[in-house]
């Protein structure tokens, strides 16, 4: 299953500059705006303590962690939809993402000049959200456009999509986002063959300077206001302190930094924790003496599918799970004693896969 989580925000916010602390590929990072003429997609690893913990109770030759896509996409700017800037021809590798997360430059630096003269975070989001916005606007106005003639035919199905679509056209218009308009799941599918950018979940980061690592500060606090109405999370991350941490290799030596700056573990782990949790996904793994393996799943999903995630032939002939949830197997300290303490289920095709269970797949093929 590949997933990807999309960087967006305007230029010079310190995108790349999150997206090298955990990326396995560098992005170009300047002073100038609109240097960069491509997205920069890197892998990376979702750090999870529960594949420590596996691996001190069942020694195998290699852990392997939950990866996922991450895309630092170019800046944005006034007039983007437009054409202005490069930002245009980038929104179709925004559409191409799954979940967004949205940068805020929430920092001052006279040696990094923000484009538009001044540092205003709740400026620099509606700047964003209103190109994605109109772009998404041009979607819904093509599909209705495609739509009327066969309504006025009399097609009952096609009128009430055009309905619907005059709701999301009223609700862009009036600047707001698709994924806040108050339809049901089922009216919302009338919009998914469009993939609006609007529609994805975002993940919001304020990007502030090393002496606000912990605490935050009025630009923040600004972002919080303005975001108080909605479901969002809100991360506060240091991005040029994130650089200085990932410089570090030896582990007792990044955590004697972290704590002298007064943080547990690196913000960016935070970061791609939640990313993950953004895009809805929840972790199962296998164990075999040859590897302990963290393997990606969408919430609600059922065994077989789980079983496919692993190998096609897997889900084709899948015949059973056997179920053995973590903190089960960590309490009791092995298989042989989960199954004495009645902690081992035999689950079949409808069982539907929770975090954390560790699957033993029986098929057939």
């Amino acid at each position: 299953m590949t997933l990807q989580c999309g960087i967006i925000g305007i230029a010079n916010v310190g995108k790349t500059t999150l997206f090298n602390c955990f990326s396995n590929t560098r992005g170009e990072t300047t002073s100038y705006a609109f240097t960069s003429n491509k997205s920069n997609i890197g892998r990376i690893s979702v750090p999870d303590n529960r594949l420590t913990e596996l691996e001190k109770l069942y020694p195998t030759g290699k852990v392997v962690p939950v990866t996922f896509e991450i895309v630092d996409i170019p800046g944005l700017t006034k007039g983007a939809s437009l054409g202005e800037g490069v930002g245009n021809k980038f929104l179709s590798d925004i559409r191409n993402t799954d979940a967004l997360i949205h940068v805020l430059r929430c920092f001052d630096d006279d040696n990094l000049p923000h484009i538009d003269g001044t540092v205003d975070p709740v400026r620099d989001k509606e700047t964003v959200e209103l190109e994605l916005q109109i772009k998404d606007l041009e979607s819904v106005e093509k599909k209705i456009q495609k739509l009327e003639k066969i309504a006025k035919a009399g097609d009952k199905e096609a009128q009430k999509e055009v309905e619907l679509l005059n709701l999301y056209k009223n609700h862009l218009e009036d600047c707001n986002s698709a994924r806040t308009i108050p339809l049901d799941d089922n009216e919302k599918k009338i919009v998914d063959d469009l993939f609006l950018l609007t529609a994805k979940p975002v993940l919001y980061v304020c990007n502030v300077d090393d002496a606000s690592a912990v605490s935050g500060n009025h630009y923040v606090e600004k972002v919080r206001e303005v975001l108080a109405g909605e479901e969002a999370e809100i991360l506060v991350i240091a991005g040029s302190l994130e650089a200085d941490i990932a410089e570090f290799d030896d582990a007792d030596d990044r955590q004697e930094f972290l704590e002298d700056v007064g943080l547990h573990e690196p913000g960016v782990n935070k970061l791609i924790r939640s990313a993950y949790k953004l895009l809805d996904l929840q972790t199962f793994f296998t164990m075999n003496p040859k590897e302990i393996h963290a393997w990606t799943l969408k919430r609600g999903m059922k065994a077989p599918e789980a079983a496919g995630t692993v190998h096609s032939d897997m889900e084709r002939g899948f015949i059973r799970a056997e179920v053995m949830k973590y903190t089960d197997f960590v309490t009791f300290g092995s298989e042989h004693k989960c199954r004495e303490a009645g902690k081992l289920s035999v689950e079949g095709k409808q069982y539907e896969v929770q975090d954390g269970d560790i699957l033993y797949i029986r098929f057939n093929v």
